[in-house]
């Protein structure tokens, strides 16, 4: 026999030993596939399955790439443009008046520092620092200085070195506070003057992020639309030669350096620093980064990092690197190679340029000095003086363009939440139609499961008046689901069945006293299921334990709709799976085949009954109440998840209660954007005319045989 075999054999052994022994084992003991080799990938099973689809575009992007001709060079540009504008949203906003002012100003001798407040749209204020040089005869050139994410935002003390030598090598620069930091932060708490989300600013990027997910934006579209309005501001002065603009940034302001670039035709000359790498090695590495770094669906439209590199190919372009960044030097050395033979097909292999400096992430002096070469090499036509002189730092309150440090403070305005909800209320409330189940199915990139389910059994724990199955079946290639089945003793040859879904896992109500148990007392043959990514199949490593408490898997669901699909869209297969084992069993009755879902579970498992009329009833517990309703207030927990794209364009939750009907849909303590059980109210007024919905409280210690009664009968 095959060792791994006889190793199964023998566990299994003792577990069936061990259930005959206590007829009793809880809830934990359920979780059958803890221990046995074929089953010790569960927990990374999730991430591998989207990152491997993350690779199988970008494989085939490499084989297109590969045979480039220059007239695919030249037409990438547009492509790119046209899929960042898709993935932002469409169209930018209106361009309205910036209503720039001049707050304030410091005198450096040699240049000076205006503190300068614009309106990149109407009451939506960015807070910038202009260093223009005193000496030298205007117009100058400029360059653009997108912020990373450190703390401080424009006052931070590499920004102000590299914009002081910049204003004394006779250049204009232009910082500004990013969305979430500096002057800037969108969910400040004025009672008690601080952040209300008190960590780094990648927590609120990815806060408001998920938001504007929802409404088929990206938090990009403001941040970008910040960087086109800040040049707007630069090109406006008369001390700026328009003819000579650069842009640079280091980490998120690299990104938005690439960014930039690919999409403003007035920027001439580029160098991201610590950002581009490639999706290769993200993907086997950390991963998606926060929100705005995130353009979907990127990968599945055949698009990586080189491609920033090539909408802005045949001018000048500097990658920036760090040999022991966090972003893989070997990514970025690939980007690298891939655009050298774009530009070198276009006659253009001598406008770019890779430096490397072996230290960490950070705009460092090797990659400061090779940046102002490379600035005065292609914006003065001179080599650059490879001295860096000593800068006068500021304190960030003598930087703040507002008089309290705060936007939300001193100025009120809109905020990315406000923007966004107003986005969201503008599509209005969708009503049911006939093309719904097609919108869903797109949306959501949901793919039926063809031919029969393959299904194995791990043996049958006994209890009082029922057994328990433990089974695991595919679902799709590489994605397993284990899950117990609970069969009665006695009764009818065909019985009701209920599909039960937790997003905390199949054994959370398993046990003797737990609800499924007391269904099946009442004559119910019940399938308890870890759809991917839950229970047994929960992924073992998130970025951090506290970014998990309010994100979840974020870099599976983040994969996910870089490829082209959703987790909601991935779990309604899991569900669809299930039903096609439960129409298999010789005790089911196939007409009567009701399902719960609880917590996370329940947004997925609503999908799956708009999308597989099986489902002949339906129970929602502790489900979210809307979509819209995660909208309803800047904070929210564990929705990434259960995100669509775009799906307020199109249709919310209430709709998919409403094309279920005639279906019955029990709804049960729906809960607000962080979990709060909801007013019955709130509920009936968001459900109202969905069919055939019911609304309910469960009772103190009310036991599911009580509640859930109508499944079974």
């Amino acid at each position: 026999m095959d060792l791994n075999l006889f190793r199964i054999s023998q566990r299994l052994t003792v577990a069936l030993c061990l259930a005959g022994a206590h007829p009793t084992l809880d809830a934990q003991d359920l979780d059958f596939t803890t221990g046995l080799d074929e089953f010790r990938e569960l927990r990374t099973m999730l991430y591998a399955h989207v990152r491997r689809l993350g690779l199988e575009h970008l494989e085939k992007r490499r084989a297109t790439v590969a045979t480039w001709t220059a007239s695919d060079v030249r037409a990438r540009k547009a492509y790119v443009r046209e899929r960042m504008r898709e993935s932002l949203g469409g169209p930018f906003p209106e361009r309205t008046p910036l209503n720039a002012l001049v707050t304030g100003m410091i005198d450096r001798g040699d240049y000076r520092i205006e503190k300068i407040v614009f309106e990149s749209q109407p009451s939506f204020y960015v807070t910038a620092n202009l260093y223009v040089p005193a000496r030298g005869q205007p117009p100058f050139p400029a360059v653009l200085y997108p912020l990373g994410h450190e703390t401080g935002a424009k006052s931070y003390y590499v920004w102000q070195q590299m914009l002081g030598t910049l204003a004394k090598r006779g250049y204009v620069g232009l910082a500004w506070d990013p969305v979430g930091q500096g002057e800037r932060v969108q969910l400040w708490d004025t009672e008690a003057g601080a952040p209300k989300i008190a960590r780094s600013s990648t927590y609120e990027h990815t806060m408001l992020g998920i938001q504007c997910v929802l409404t088929g934006d990206s938090l990009a579209r403001y941040t970008i639309w910040d960087g086109v309005r800040a040049l707007d501001y630069l090109l406006s002065r008369k001390e700026v030669d328009p003819n000579r603009i650069a842009v640079t940034g280091n980490s998120g302001g690299g990104t938005h350096t690439a960014y930039l670039a690919a999409l403003d035709d007035r920027i001439q000359v580029a160098a991201p620093s610590c950002y581009l790498t490639n999706w290769r090695l993200l993907l086997e590495t950390r991963g998606p980064q926060d929100a705005e770094q995130n353009l979907f669906p990127w990968l599945a439209a055949g698009l990586d990092h080189a491609d920033f590199v090539h909408a802005f190919a045949g001018k000048p372009y500097l990658i920036l690197s760090a040999i022991r960044d966090f972003f893989a030097i070997a990514g970025a050395r690939e980007t690298f190679a891939e655009a050298k033979r774009a530009f070198g097909l276009i006659g253009a292999a001598d406008k770019l340029k890779m430096a490397e400096a072996d230290d960490g992430h950070g705009y460092s002096q090797p990659r400061r000095l090779a940046a102002y070469n490379w600035f005065d090499r292609w914006l003065k036509g001179k080599a650059g003086d490879p001295v860096e002189p000593e800068v006068h730092m500021a304190t960030e309150d003598e930087l703040f363009c507002t008089d309290s440090g705060q936007v939300s403070v001193s100025l009120g305005g809109d905020t990315v939440f406000t923007l966004n909800r107003r986005r969201a209320e503008a599509f209005g409330k969708r009503l049911p139609g006939h093309d719904l189940v097609d919108e869903v199915r797109r949306l959501t990139a949901y793919e039926r499961p063809q031919g029969p389910v393959q299904v194995r059994s791990y043996g049958v724990v006994r209890r009082d008046g029922y057994s328990i199955e433990k089974l695991v079946y595919d679902s799709e290639p590489g994605i397993v689901v284990p899950a117990l089945l609970f069969v009665p003793e006695g009764g009818p040859p065909r019985k009701p069945a209920i599909l039960w879904a937790h997003s905390s896992g199949k054994s959370t109500d398993a046990g003797p006293e737990g609800d499924i148990a007391g269904l099946v007392r009442a004559g119910a043959v019940a399938l308890a299921i870890d759809a991917r990514g839950y229970g047994a199949t929960q992924t073992s490593w998130y970025k951090t334990e506290d970014w998990t408490r309010w994100f979840g898997d974020y870099n599976s669901a983040m994969t996910a709709m870089l490829v082209g699909k959703t987790l909601v869209g991935m779990r309604a297969q899991d569900v669809t799976r299930a039903i096609d084992l439960l129409n298999a069993r010789p005790e089911v009755d196939p007409d009567r085949i009701a399902a719960v879902g609880k917590e996370g579970a329940a947004v997925p498992l609503l999908h799956a009954a708009v999308l597989d009329r099986r489902i002949s009833k339906l129970a929602l517990e502790r489900m979210m109440l809307s979509y819209a309703a995660v909208l309803d207030r800047p904070i929210h927990r564990q929705i990434v998840e259960n995100v669509v794209r775009g799906v307020l364009r199109s249709y919310d939750l209430p709709t998919l209660a409403a094309t279920i009907s005639p279906r019955p849909v029990l709804i049960v303590d729906a809960v607000d954007s962080v979990g709060n059980v909801v007013k019955l109210e709130r509920v009936r007024d968001e459900y109202v005319g969905a069919g055939s919905v019911h609304v309910r409280r469960r009772g103190m210690n009310q036991p599911a045989s009580s509640l859930y009664a109508d499944l079974v009968r």
